[in-house]
């Protein structure tokens, strides 16, 4: 996942800080300023620049230049500071832990009672978060479903996806064990926590495949298979999905924008270069297996229906 990060600075690294009618600005060299948090600002180019999970991290920074004690960042921070991707979380505010505060929130704060064992703690980016155990633990148990499960496919493709193609099942096993065992520690969500560690898959490269996933199986889809390996004229192909249904058997692929900008997933290619590669994989694909191929992307899972009214104008349906 590609992040972008802003800088946070006391106000007292900056010089005087004044309002003015267009924002915050130092009087020094001009710069517009974002207010983070009271007393901390970011660069108002690279506020608007950052990714949503890079306001995040800087959130969670801001917050501990001004604390006493280093905060220990959990649940949705955690996750971001891990480099998993957020879906429709709240990013104006930071998850923290702590024994002995009050839970709820406050200046921009979600609090959680609990303990957390130094085990369990890890320092990324110089801020103490929960591990990567923990963290999928805690949202599972707290996340909505569709939430839950993005962090959980992400965690699971980070540890246990050693090459393109290649799944560590027993890897994942192994590491989705550990989840339940703290999850095994708490009393509330355990079941809600089951459920998502049950439908967990780390094959799932995007946020986009993990709610196409729910989405179909709300559809009444249930052979489903994640990035299918298909020959192709210089290698093997990957496509995100197999509708092995009876009356299906189709190919379906997530569209999202991610695949034509990030960094990471274009490797060097210029966006115009992936997509004609991706039409030219497509045409192969479908011309070589006879099998229905569509395509959808953020728009068309909103709701089950409206991936279902999809699929229908591809003849893919569920018996």
């Amino acid at each position: 996942m590609f992040l972008y990060i802003p800088a946070v600075h006391r106000s007292s690294e900056l010089g005087r800080v004044r309002r003015s009618d267009d924002g915050y600005r130092t009087i020094g060299d001009g710069r517009t300023l974002e207010r983070i948090r009271p007393g901390v600002y970011a660069g108002a180019e690279d506020w608007a620049a950052a990714t949503p999970e890079g306001r995040v991290i800087a959130r969670a920074a801001a917050l501990s230049l001004v604390s006493t004690d280093a905060p220990v960042f959990s649940h949705e921070t955690a996750a971001a500071l891990h480099g998993l991707p957020l879906f429709h979380a709240d990013r104006s505010r930071v998850h923290v832990t702590l024994a002995d505060a009050r839970p709820g929130s406050a200046a921009g704060t979600v609090r959680h009672r609990g303990s957390v064992p130094e085990d369990e703690i890890v320092e990324i980016r110089g801020l103490r978060c929960t591990s990567l155990r923990r963290t999928v633990a805690d949202v599972a148990r707290t996340a909505s479903f569709e939430a839950a499960v993005v962090i959980a496919d992400a965690a699971l493709r980070q540890r246990c996806v050693p090459a393109p193609g290649r799944y560590d099942e027993a890897a994942a096993e192994s590491f989705l064990e550990g989840v339940r065992g703290v999850t095994a520690g708490f009393a509330h969500g355990r079941a809600r926590a089951d459920g998502v560690l049950a439908f967990a898959d780390g094959r799932a490269q995007l946020p986009g495949e993990s709610i196409s996933r729910i989405r179909l199986v709300e559809l009444g889809f249930r052979r489903i298979r994640l990035q299918v390996e298909v020959d192709g004229p210089r290698g093997p192909y990957y496509v995100d999905f197999a509708l092995d249904d009876p009356g299906a058997h189709a190919f379906g692929e997530f569209d999202g924008t991610g695949k034509y900008t990030d960094p990471a997933l274009l490797a060097g290619r210029s966006g115009a270069e992936a997509l004609d590669e991706e039409k030219q994989r497509e045409d192969w694909i479908r011309g070589t297996t006879q099998r229905p191929f569509a395509r959808w992307g953020w728009k068309h899972i909103d709701t089950a229906a409206g991936l279902g009214r999809r699929l229908s104008a591809f003849g893919i349906r569920p018996l």
